[in-house]
């Protein structure tokens, strides 16, 4: 039996001519529209994840550990004055792939607002850090007032932290931290700040205790033996890892003794072997799901070599192969995988860039859900709490797409083998059956 024969059977079990009601085809249309909706799921976790991911990433390697981080020593000589760290992060600045460096002075402190006090983590910055750092001008967006700290008690912090100390730009705060006398005694020091920004990176977990003030501030009001002092160095892209390695083997040789130079990966490893297993998990059940869908396939195969046994048997008679027949069972098996891609795949991605809407849409739908059944059990609306899917505490505000290509044509790839693969039995099958017992009963 030659292939054309067989893909023309195969033709005439998924378009029969004749307009006869077969179940079997049905459970076939079925089947195809399993897989399809199995994929939906599939696609809109995996775009969306990736753009979560990819969105959460950025954010950390633009606003906190830039894409290589110099951490100085307490006790060297270049971390304990503003001229001497200004002075090295200039000189890094002439290292060949380095587009810019910003030294930095971290530590932690109290921040005590109105109507609340809570722990604040303190991040002394160039003043001109808003406008002259690429990251922190696309990645901030400016929640009210102005983003500069020209001033010296001048301060920039986050909408969480604004909330949480119902101050907003125009207000001021008290920063409380620790100074070291001359003895060596650790006493508290009170700092007055004014807000000049408040600012959102839109990942709550990120920036929640940030204020931002400056450099020179930070040096008298922050003992540098119980901070972090960095040099963030920017290079022109910080995944291109072989460029990272140069560039961080030559900043070695240019720091000064007592420097440690770290990649971005290297100081948020914990994080992304988090986000990588999170996102291998759920990929894991969603393919079980098309596993479970791709079985269709099989028992409409079943139901359509029963009913097309009399075809089968007669194709046999007139010399037909086992391994054409097969063949031929096989072929509608994988096309009707390969229209459940064709459906699935796209419906995916449409659901994938509208998912901030659904999202919103199902929210809405719960809350009114839930605010009925707290009326019908308390008879009043006073306490109820608005349900939120996705908290901003934990997960982005807004998620960027990001459509990851290469690995949707591997899921596109394996259902079709998958579908091949639950065909196997009922195409074999087919291919065994023999004709004279067929034709007896007829």
């Amino acid at each position: 039996m030659k292939i054309k024969a067989s893909l023309l059977f195969a033709l005439r079990l998924l378009f029969p001519r004749t307009g006869k009601k077969s179940n079997a085809r049905r459970s076939l249309v079925g089947a195809c529209v399993c897989i399809g909706i199995s994929l939906v799921p599939l696609v809109m976790v995996l775009t969306v994840s990736n753009g979560m991911i990819q969105g959460i990433t950025n954010r950390v390697i633009g606003l906190s550990s830039s894409h290589i981080n110099c951490i100085l020593y307490p006790f060297a000589e270049t971390a304990k004055s503003e001229t001497s760290l200004r002075t090295l992060a200039e000189s890094l600045r002439k290292a060949d792939g380095v587009k810019n460096s910003y030294p930095e002075i971290q530590g932690v402190g109290l921040a005590a607002g109105k109507m609340g006090r809570t722990g604040a983590t303190i991040r002394a910055v160039e003043k001109n850090i808003f406008t002259d750092n690429a990251a922190f001008a696309e990645l901030f967006e400016v929640v009210s007032g102005e983003p500069s700290l020209q001033s010296k008690n001048s301060a920039i912090i986050g909408k969480k932290l604004a909330e949480t100390l119902q101050i907003s730009a125009g207000d001021t705060f008290r920063l409380i931290t620790a100074r070291r006398l001359e003895s060596g005694k650790l006493v508290p020091k009170l700092t007055s700040m004014k807000v000049s920004a408040v600012v959102s990176s839109g990942y709550q977990e990120l920036d929640a205790l940030w204020v931002f003030i400056p450099l020179s501030t930070g040096f008298s009001i922050m003992p540098v033996q119980s901070s972090e002092v960095h040099i963030a160095i920017e290079t022109a892209d910080a995944f291109d890892f072989v460029r990272l390695g140069q560039v961080q083997g030559q900043i070695n040789r240019m720091v000064p003794q007592y420097t440690r130079v770290y990649l971005w990966n290297e100081l948020n490893t914990a994080q992304f072997e988090n986000f990588s297993s999170t996102q291998i998990m759920l990929l894991f059940i969603m393919l079980l799901i098309v596993l479970v869908a791709s079985v269709n396939i099989s028992s409409a195969l079943v139901m359509l070599v029963m009913e097309r046994r009399k075809e089968i048997a007669i194709l046999k008679s007139l010399g037909g192969s086992a391994e054409g027949i097969s063949f031929a069972f096989l072929v509608t098996g994988l096309v009707t995988g390969v229209f459940g891609v064709i459906g699935g795949i796209p419906a995916g991605l449409l659901c994938a860039v509208n998912f901030d809407t659904i999202i919103n849409l199902i929210e809405k739908a719960v809350n009114s859900m839930a605010m009925v059944a707290y009326i019908l059990a308390s008879g009043s609306t006073a306490d109820f709490t608005q349900i939120h899917l996705l908290d901003p505490a934990f997960y982005l505000q807004k998620i960027p797409l990001a459509i990851p290509l290469g690995q949707l044509i591997i899921i596109g790839c394996g259902t079709l083998v998958l579908s091949l693969l639950v065909s196997a039995i009922p195409a074999i099958r087919a291919g065994r059956e023999k004709p004279i017992d067929t034709l007896r009963k007829i």
